[in-house]
């Protein structure tokens, strides 16, 4: 009878290396690491015995690979699990005890770095318990999303379709809805939702005239601390189909609010006496109000000059065709222009006078979320800051 001489299994020196390993610094016992190895204590107490005294020049050779070469790969593969395993329960600390949506937390915090399926094996739950967790959190999103955008829209209509994210932004926290300024803006953009874009401003009035010019006052400064202190001036246009329309504004600085407006189909004088009229009617300025336009005939005029005098104010005005000295009143003409105006054919200009009107009275003053305002109404603004003036 002949006997069959039993084949010695052959292991890698990598695979000594990790077995060893996973009792020097991976916290596995001696016992433990054989049994899950499938190998005896003896062995791996020489390889750690060796690993300890020579480092890794403990097992030489060239690393045959035996008739058993798949055995090992698998134990390979054992080992590494043992450490994945090891590493999930050294982050997982304390998880164990706790209830099942805690610890779907944690796998998903770590599903980029380890398995699904070992993180639950080590945490103990089902992957399918996982997975329908993770189904009902993004289903639920999905509803919360849908509804933002509902809101979304209802704010974007309801302010005439002007808002960016910011404002709309804005807006929805003014309405008790609290949610972050990135998630609203990505669900603008995914749900196709533009506001109206503005328009490069075009200068309108003259100053090509020998009318004495007044000193800049500003120079640029475009902050006051109560109303009625600096009034900006300016004069746009806007086509019809009877001919052009001009508009004269008066802008108070202090909350950007317009506080005086007339409009004709000409440029005279008188046009911007009619605004200036409207804005003293309605404000009653103490003397020494700063009014600043540019160097238009119109606000160089005797005329003007002298209704500027007999209400106390002072003249200022922006240095020769830098529309940036009257940045303020240019951004209001845009904004203007660019929400109101723009993809409009009024077929007259009382049309158009209406439309302006009803823009300015019932939505820029009133509503229109301003940031140079932290977000508020021209109107809104001079209330709370009268309010808080007053409590002080």
């Amino acid at each position: 009878m002949v006997s069959m001489a039993r084949k010695r299994k052959a292991y890698t020196e990598e695979f000594k290396i990790e077995a060893v390993q996973l009792v020097t610094e991976h916290g596995y016992s001696l016992a433990e690491a054989c049994r899950k190895l499938g190998i005896s204590t003896s062995m791996l107490s020489r390889w750690k015995a060796n690993y300890l005294k020579k480092g890794e020049k403990a097992f030489p050779g060239k690393g045959k690979r035996s008739e058993e070469a798949g055995e090992v790969d698998r134990l390979r593969e054992e080992v590494r699990q043992l450490r994945m395993e090891n590493e999930i329960l050294k982050k997982g600390d304390g998880l164990l005890c706790q209830g099942s949506a805690v610890k779907h937390a944690f796998i998903h915090m770590q599903s980029g770095q380890y398995p699904v399926a070992l993180l639950c094996k080590v945490m103990g739950v089902s992957r399918s318990g996982y997975y329908a967790s993770r189904w009902r959190k993004s289903s639920q999103r999905a509803v919360d999303n849908e509804k933002l955008v509902a809101q979304i829209r209802t704010i974007h209509h309801a302010k005439r379709q002007v808002y960016g994210s910011p404002r709309i932004h804005a807006e929805l926290v003014k309405q008790g809805v609290f949610c972050g300024k990135n998630r609203v803006a990505r669900l603008i953009q995914q749900a196709g939702i533009r506001a109206k874009t503005k328009r490069k401003y075009q200068v309108t009035t003259d100053s090509r005239h020998h009318l004495p010019v007044k000193e800049n006052l500003l120079n640029r400064n475009f902050e006051t601390t109560a109303p009625n202190r600096v009034w900006v001036a300016d004069i746009s246009y806007i086509s019809t189909h009877e001919g052009w329309l001009y508009l004269a504004a008066i802008l108070d600085l202090y909350s950007r609010r317009v506080v005086g407006w007339h409009m004709a189909a000409h440029m005279r004088t008188e046009l911007v006496t009619r605004a200036l009229e409207m804005a003293v009617k309605q404000r009653r300025p103490e003397p020494g109000l700063i009014h600043h336009s540019d160097r238009g005939s119109q606000y160089a005029s005797e005329a003007y000059q002298n209704a500027l005098i007999e209400n106390g104010m002072l003249s200022s005005m922006s240095g020769k065709g830098d529309c940036w000295d009257k940045a303020p009143m240019e951004s209001f003409f845009k904004t203007l222009k660019s929400e109101q105006v723009v993809g409009q054919k009024y077929r007259s200009r009382e049309e158009a006078r209406g439309s302006i009107s009803e823009y300015i009275m019932g939505f820029y003053n009133p509503e229109r979320l301003q940031n140079a305002l932290g977000y508020q109404s021209p109107n809104e603004y001079e209330q709370t800051q009268s309010i808080c003036t007053w409590v002080a």
